[in-house]
């Protein structure tokens, strides 16, 4: 690798990671000596790139900091282009339309050589081939996590008992052939999660939850945590 594209991945490393990432962490992903990681540190901060830390300890990248938005690698057309296409089968109505126009924009400002690595990747999402059908709209859950507020829901139990229940949606889990919405159920005081073909109607409350939806997300992994052992799937930390 050419030390001009060690720096630009050293700095992607970096805003991958909301934590401090070691320079040992670095120095494995990008497989060279951890003396090097510390010298091409040395080298961005004195061209401004504000890194913060120290060794041993870690180092961050600071806010308002970005590398300007063409700098693609094939690898990450192809990863973006994989996702979009899975939201644009998997997701509701507005989160699909968003996929098709997020490849439109980013299409339009990628330089000529490398659009084919966007539009003609060959990763593929097949359909759907056992979908459970919604009765209701996901993209209200959307906007109730976006807004922290909670949901009232009419919900029916793999036995078939109906139940109203309110709960304080955080986050919406995507399977293959359904949805599940996480959150903490007031009825059963309790996280628990919801397939979204099992509710036969929702409400969004003006009322929202008193806790921060991070502060939750946190907590709902940390059950999940002990009651697996397993950590949580997920999510770019």
């Amino acid at each position: 690798m050419r030390r001009a594209d060690r720096l630009l991945q050293l700095i992607q490393i970096l805003r991958r990671h909301r934590r401090p990432v070691t320079g040992d962490v670095m120095a494995r992903e990008l497989e060279v000596s951890l003396r090097t990681v510390y010298r091409d540190i040395a080298t961005l901060t004195i061209e401004g790139v504000p890194i913060r830390g120290e060794a041993g300890v870690g180092y961050v990248l600071g806010e308002g900091y970005d590398l300007p938005p063409l700098m693609f690698t094939t690898d990450e057309l192809e990863a973006v282009m994989l996702g979009l296409r899975w939201v644009a089968r998997r997701g509701d109505k507005d989160l699909a339309r968003a996929a098709l126009d997020t490849v439109a924009k980013i299409g339009t400002v990628l330089p000529e050589k490398l659009r084919p690595f966007l539009f003609d990747a060959g990763l593929l999402v097949p359909p759907r081939m056992h979908h459970a059908p919604d009765r209701i709209d996901v993209a209200q859950f959307r906007a109730a996590i976006r807004d922290g507020r909670k949901a009232t829901i009419a919900y029916r139990s793999e036995e078939g008992n109906e139940t109203i229940r309110t709960i304080w949606p955080i986050a919406i889990s995507y399977f293959d052939a359904q949805r599940l919405i996480i959150g903490w159920c007031e009825l059963r005081t309790a996280f628990r999660s919801f397939r979204t073909d099992r509710m036969m109607a929702m409400e969004v409350l003006k009322d929202k939850y008193p806790e921060r939806r991070k502060v939750l997300l946190k907590k709902w992994q940390e059950d999940v945590r002990r009651e697996t052992g397993q950590p949580q799937l997920d999510v770019f930390m």
